[in-house]
Formats: C-alpha cells, structure tokens, sequence
C-alpha cells in the first residue's frame, strides 16, 4: 500500500470533515478548528487546505441550496472520501507505532 502524506494542517482540516460530516463548509471548518485545536486561522488558509484536499482525492465538495440566513449565497459542502479515510487511518497508525517506541510510555486511546 502506497504510503499518503498529509501535512499537520491538511490533517486537522480532515479530521474536522470527517467529524463535521454534512455541515463542513469553509467557516464551519475555521470555526471547529478553533474551538477544537485551539488554532486560529484565516477562511483563506481553510479553503486552500480544502482545495488542496480536493485535488489530492480525499474530499468532495458540492454546492448547498442557497438560503436566505446567507442572502442567498449558497454554501460549498466538503464530504471525506474513501481515500481521505485510508490516509486518516494510514497517519493515525505511523503515529501510535511511534508513540508505542517511546521507552516507558503507554500511549492512552480512551474516548471521552
């Protein structure tokens, strides 16, 4: 299997997808990214980690109705792939086999 190389950003950027399901537009991705990783970035740098996504095959994205809480502006809808799985599940394993090497350490996998 071919290894995928996610930066740090792309990554959280998936994850949020992933997490964000049907209501991952650009802001909702800005705003999740600050509440959930504490990191504060401009919709810029959040729709070219998506573009980037796009063109790499690991989300989709399609154009929402337009609504008129948006005066009438529609909403770009980012779904997760299949292949934006396998790279999430790819960066989550080549992170635990290192956690795991780390003499005396016991890596903690509970969910909250």
């Amino acid at each position: 299997m071919q290894r995928i190389h996610l930066g740090e950003f792309e990554e959280l950027i998936l994850l949020l997808v992933a997490i964000l399901h049907e209501d991952a537009y650009g802001v909702a991705v800005m705003e999740a990214l600050e509440e959930q990783a504490g990191r504060s970035v401009n919709i810029s740098a959040v729709h070219a980690a998506l573009r980037r996504l796009e063109s790499k095959g690991f989300v989709n994205s399609y154009w929402s109705e337009s609504t008129a809480e948006r005066g009438g502006r529609r909403k770009r809808i980012f779904n997760i792939t299949q292949a934006g799985r396998v790279a999430l599940e790819q960066s989550r394993d080549i992170y635990l086999k290192l956690w795991q090497q780390i003499p005396g350490f016991s890596p903690r996998l509970s969910i909250l």
